[in-house]
């Protein structure tokens, strides 16, 4: 199943874009009134309040626009009306008048501001190239399963300080016993960008072996397989994990992190940087990057890794640098060709977030439709 591709000039996509806008304002004007629950205290450090309610005033302004755009250009008034009401609702909490304050430190919060800043610069980023540079070209922009792929994204994104915490206290508890001061201090004076680059070669080859243990163990294999399921690669395929499959991986990145002590402001770079490179590696995107695909991972190279084919499967690895798999042995790039396909032949998968959440622990997905040599890693 297809979804029938949106036309300009038909009001659906401005209708999108208004309740896209509108729900972002509306979040945002909840981060100002709680900031304590919904803000994390790392990312606060990144933006200032000034630069949230201008970004804020701006999206409220411009839903209007979109909404009224797809109130005269559609037949269907119910998209319009949907952001004409969400954008009411935030001018009603104070979204002209907001100001910042200070807030009080709280134990644990939702990420909230990370996702909105997160979703909204990577749409502005990644649907405009995806429009102009787009690999498979009748790939609709809303397929079939959009909305999953995009309750994975808010899911993960909202549960990103959990994660942290859940993976600080491990660290601590088994490595704090190795009085690493002399280490994290060493590592702390380093310039920045040498301590950046250090720290996502250490995550990548810890993220290495995650990701192909994970391919190689059939029980983990059951959870890692959800991100592989999706037969439509764009700016949001890569959020759909399983939350298994999260909290493993991001446990294997975050704690060298942690433990080798890199600053605050490499962490939330380092944050920031995956946080863009994974959409991009996953885009529906043909930009040629030349050389440089050879030293940083691009989504000619990570859409192998989700290549269809079994005879592909156990190839690209690395998030960040191909040399890791060429040093292990995984490295698949063969010259401009792109695989025909991406997904997985041996399941089929239920469709929704809860679904796909649930199935992994019922029972082995997978049938014995491969030969044993096939099954050893994927």
């Amino acid at each position: 199943m297809t979804n029938k591709r949106l036309k300009i000039g038909e009001g659906i996509i401005s209708g999108y874009v208004s309740i896209f806008l509108a729900t972002l304002s509306l979040l945002g004007i909840l981060c100002f009134k709680f900031p304590e629950w919904l803000t994390t205290p790392e990312f606060r450090e990144v933006y200032t309040a000034e630069m949230v309610e201008n970004l804020m005033l701006v999206a409220i302004i411009l839903s209007f626009g979109f909404a009224l755009l797809s109130f005269f250009l559609s037949k269907n008034k119910r998209y319009s009306v949907i952001a004409l009401v969400l954008s009411a609702a935030t001018i009603a909490l104070g979204g002209f008048t907001v100001d910042g304050r200070s807030v009080e430190k709280v134990n644990w919060s939702i990420g909230l501001d990370w996702l909105i800043l997160d979703l909204f610069l990577m749409a502005l980023i990644f649907i405009p190239i995806e429009l102009a540079f787009p690999k498979r070209k009748n790939q609709s922009r809303f397929h079939p399963e959009w909305r999953t792929d995009l309750i994975y994204f808010t899911v993960s994104h909202l549960l990103i300080q959990l994660f942290g915490v859940i993976t600080r206290q491990p660290a601590t508890v088994f490595f704090g016993w190795m009085n690493l001061d002399g280490v994290q201090a060493w590592v702390q004076s380093l310039p920045f960008v040498v301590e950046l680059f250090m720290a996502l070669l250490i995550t990548d080859i810890f993220q290495y072996w995650a990701h192909r243990i994970f391919h190689s163990h059939n029980y983990l294999w059951r959870f890692h397989s959800v991100h592989h399921s999706t037969q439509n690669m764009d700016w949001l395929a890569g959020s759909r994990t399983h939350f298994v499959d999260i909290f493993f991986t991001r446990s294997m990145t975050f704690i060298p992190l942690y433990v080798l002590g890199f600053s605050s402001l490499t962490f939330n770079i380092y944050i920031v940087f995956i946080a863009i490179h994974a959409v991009l590696i996953h885009a529906n995107t043909n930009i040629n990057f030349g050389f440089l695909k050879y030293i940083i991972t691009t989504p000619q190279y990570h859409h192998w890794h989700h290549c269809e084919d079994p005879k592909y499967y156990g190839k690209n690895f690395s998030v960040v640098f191909p040399f890791i798999d060429m040093i292990f042995g995984t490295f698949y790039l063969p010259g401009k060709e792109w695989p025909k396909g991406t997904g997985l032949h041996e399941t089929s998968f239920p469709k929704g977030f809860v679904k796909q959440s649930i199935y992994p622990f019922k029972a082995n997905p997978f049938k014995s439709t491969l030969p044993e040599e096939e099954k050893s890693e994927r």
